[in-house]
């Protein structure tokens, strides 16, 4: 649960849905009684000292009604179905997870050409070679994401990408991906290039309740 500043003053905390329960105790135990309201997206806690939490959902809307705490923890830890699409440059990754279980996956590696430092008729071809090839990777990448996220479409609550966004934006173009786009869900998954380790550790990412503290003035 490493802590990152966040724009504007705070900071940002990741936790794990089994350890949130714990970590609203914790900031009661620090901060005092806390005031708890929100919407279908966010839970905020007031405490007492002045100090305020901000716990974002994953996978909104949470549903409305009190005890919202109760509501959110609840929500946090259920064990959605939810693919996961990894792509960048070298390569993707495909994945349909249960939870943090992995249940299917592909990955591959592609040999894309790097950047020269040649000028001229060199560089023009060297440009064109890398750019062909970035295309194969990338239209491999969706036929790979619809092989594997498809048959599970009916049941998933959501498809999380990540990698590159230049190289997820270019394959918003790709009509026979519009099933998976229409579920996109936050947060865009920033990893290294695509391998099945990476691919395994992504559900501490999207399954994570993001809470943006404030400390008491």
């Amino acid at each position: 649960m490493k802590a990152r500043p966040a724009k504007g003053g705070g900071r940002w905390v990741a936790v794990p849905p089994e350890r949130l329960q714990r970590w609203i105790d914790g900031f009661a135990d620090r901060h005092g009684p806390f005031e708890s309201t929100g919407d279908d997206h966010v839970v905020r806690l007031a405490a007492a000292d002045g100090a305020l939490a901000e716990c974002h959902a994953p996978f909104p809307p949470l549903p409305l009604g009190a005890p919202r705490v109760a509501t959110l923890v609840t929500h946090a830890r259920a064990e959605r179905l939810v693919g996961v699409v990894l792509v960048r440059l070298g390569g993707f990754a495909a994945g349909v997870f249960h939870g943090s279980r992995l249940i299917a996956s592909k990955v591959d590696s592609r040999y894309v050409q790097g950047r020269t430092a040649a000028g001229g008729w060199s560089q023009q071809r060297f440009a064109r070679r890398r750019q062909n090839q970035a295309g194969q990777t990338y239209q491999a990448a969706a036929d790979t994401a619809l092989r594997v996220l498809s048959p599970h479409l009916d049941g998933m609550a959501a498809v999380v990408f990540g990698g590159d966004r230049k190289a997820v934006d270019l394959m918003r173009a790709e009509r026979r991906l519009a099933p998976l786009f229409a579920l996109e869900a936050e947060p865009f998954l920033t990893v290294p290039d695509p391998r099945l380790v990476v691919l395994q550790e992504t559900p501490a990412q999207f399954r994570a309740v993001r809470i943006h503290v404030t400390d008491p003035p």
